[in-house]
């Protein structure tokens, strides 16, 4: 991995290189820039391709509280650090939260969204109070104690032993704070329409944390164009789980474009 120094904060990244246009992908809660290798491997040489840690989560620390706009300002300046004038934004998740407020503070170094099993708006405040329970049920016990519920409704049904290890090798107050991003994020959707670059909303049909509706109301309140591509049988990493029909679709997206 790569280091840079951005907003105080020693981030750690992947850049695949090469000249094509610039792509910027960004993670979910809980995940690190791994969770784009399928994606990575579909996109580059074609495309070039950084994938980040985000504040919290796998070679990134979060010494202190920070929001997603502080995130969105994080992919900003790696961009910077890298020379990137102008990039595709692409987010899973909170990923895609981080994204969309990047789009809103600097809407011309945004080519256009991917926008991965996510929304604008806010968690229903009963899934507030079960994502309390079970961090501090980790907290208090560890990951162990609350991984398999975790893992069902990020990841779905499989193996992922290899996320657990991950999980219990996590600086507690760095997730603290992270956690604390994620569920005391403020409300987008009624900036949606100020958002009018190019954007591709895909999502997981059996997404366990964002219902469809979230998406097609985040297709709907853009500003620009917008399409939907929904996944069948998805989980909320959709990309994860069902990597070629995700790729399929990024790169139909992504070629659209062209080289503007």
């Amino acid at each position: 991995m790569l280091t840079a120094a951005v907003n105080g904060i020693d981030i750690a990244y992947a850049d695949s290189g090469g000249d094509g246009p610039a792509v910027i992908l960004s993670h979910g809660y809980l995940m690190d820039h791994t969770m784009f290798d399928a994606q990575v491997a579909a996109l580059a040489p074609d495309f070039r391709v950084i994938t980040w840690d985000e504040r919290g989560f796998g070679g990134t620390p979060a010494p202190a509280p920070f929001t997603y706009w502080d995130s969105a300002r994080d992919a900003l300046g790696l961009l910077d650090h890298l020379g990137v004038r102008q990039a595709v934004l692409g987010g899973m998740s909170q990923g895609g939260f981080l994204s969309l407020r990047a789009a809103l503070l600097a809407p011309q170094r945004v080519r256009a969204l991917i926008l991965l099993d996510t929304q604008a708006g806010l968690e229903d405040p009963a899934t507030v109070d079960g994502y309390e329970r079970m961090e501090a049920a980790w907290l208090k016990h560890g990951p162990a104690s609350v991984q398999d519920v975790v893992a069902s409704i990020i990841l779905g049904p499989g193996a992922w032993d290899d996320w657990f290890a991950k999980w219990a090798a996590l600086d507690t107050d760095g997730l603290t704070n992270a956690f604390r991003c994620l569920v005391d994020r403020d409300d987008l959707t009624g900036r949606l329409g100020e958002i009018t670059c190019p954007a591709l909303v895909v999502h997981g049909t059996s997404d366990a944390a964002i219902p469809v509706s979230r998406a097609q109301e985040l297709r709907d309140g853009l500003g620009g164009q917008a399409e939907l591509v929904e996944i069948e049988g998805g989980s909320h990493a959709a990309n994860l789980t069902h990597p070629g029909e995700v790729n399929a679709a990024i790169l139909e997206f992504l070629r659209g474009l062209g080289s503007g």
